[in-house]
């Protein structure tokens, strides 16, 4: 069907004598009766969606798949009166994140909230979480990271409105328009689609951690409903520091860290790990958790030579599998998480 040619617009010329001033209507108040402009409150925080552990990569044309970047989960406001940095558990950590802020506050003048992983990748390309770490000032440490970049995956508020109902699609498509530099300190997370397997087996080949597939129809739900799902090439979660035994062969150092994961509102015990770090940080661990000792333990052991401590710090741990009656296999300490990061514990009801 033909369009009808649009006709050209007609114009009245203004009206007045060339010896007079031109002068402005004074400003009148504004009529209640006029409608508003929708316009969506900036939230102070939104829950982070969660991605449910999968053994197997989810099929179908509503998924998308990402790389599972492996560093601390943040969440990005650019509010008018500047940039706040907030961990996944809303811990304000603007201050050790000065680079990314600064890269936010220039991304342009609308107000937004990015989700993101901050990172430190190696010469491959990996995010490296011991160089994060490292980065903070190691284990405990409260140094600012000028190194670590932000990997933004989803953007939640954007200019005035919250865009948390939309699909993923939808917001992804004006996160793509927000981040267009993909070298500087915050990039855009890349999205695949098709062949889900293909890209995990590229990344345990690549020694990558895994995958993530996201349904790219659904609104953003916070918490763990399934509309994320994560699939790792080797299992790696964090767990409560409940003790430790020390060490018969080091002076002043440990030989294993006593772990816990949650289960309902408790502590249940998982095991322990005794290997993943130098002897130089198996004396700085006992040295620390001496001035957490505890007579009440979370969990109970028959053992005189283990030591409990209060279970305010957790491991970052890789295993290889679990054992029939809830005990973690070939566990290999990777690093400590900060206790803005303790509701990362792994729940054994997930």
């Amino acid at each position: 069907m033909a369009k009808r040619p649009i006709k050209p617009t007609q114009t009245i010329p203004l009206l007045r004598e060339a010896d007079l001033p031109l002068s402005s209507k004074p400003i009148e108040p504004r009529d209640p009766r006029q409608p508003r402009l929708p316009f969506d409150p900036m939230p102070d925080r939104i829950e982070p969606c969660l991605a449910l552990l999968s053994l197997k990569v989810p099929k179908g044309d509503n998924w998308i798949y990402e790389i599972k970047w492996d560093g601390y989960r943040l969440a990005v406001h650019v509010e008018p009166t500047g940039v706040r940095i907030l961990t996944r558990g809303g811990h304000d950590w603007t201050h050790r994140f000065p680079e990314i802020g600064k890269a936010a506050s220039e991304l342009g003048p609308a107000t937004m909230i990015l989700d993101g992983e901050a990172v430190v990748l190696d010469e491959q390309g990996r995010s490296d979480f011991g160089a994060l770490q490292a980065s903070l000032g190691g284990r405990g440490g409260k140094r600012t990271s000028h190194e670590a970049i932000l990997y933004a995956f989803d953007l939640l508020y954007f200019d005035g409105h919250d865009l948390t109902a939309l699909g993923l699609h939808e917001r992804r498509q004006m996160l793509a328009d927000v981040i267009p530099d993909q070298t500087g300190q915050i990039r855009l997370s890349e999205a695949f689609e098709g062949d889900g397997e293909t890209l995990f087996a590229e990344a345990c080949k690549h020694g990558l951690e895994g995958i993530i597939a996201k349904n790219d129809d659904r609104p953003y739900r916070s918490g763990r409903t399934g509309d994320w799902i994560k699939i790792k090439c080797i299992q790696s979660d964090t767990f409560a520091i409940v003790g430790y035994e020390p060490s018969t062969k080091v002076p002043g150092a440990i030989a294993s860290l006593l772990l816990a994961a949650r289960k309902a509102k408790e502590l249940v015990y998982v095991g322990s790990v005794g290997t993943g770090w130098k002897r130089s940080e198996a004396v700085a661990l006992k040295r620390r958790l001496d001035g957490m000792r505890t007579a009440a333990p979370a969990i109970k052991l028959k053992n005189k030579k283990l030591v409990f401590v209060e279970p305010t710090l957790a491991a970052e741990v890789e295993y290889r599998a679990w054992t029939k009656d809830a005990q973690l296999r070939h566990a290999s300490f990777k690093g400590l998480r900060e206790a803005a990061a303790h509701a990362e514990i792994y729940s054994i009801d997930d």
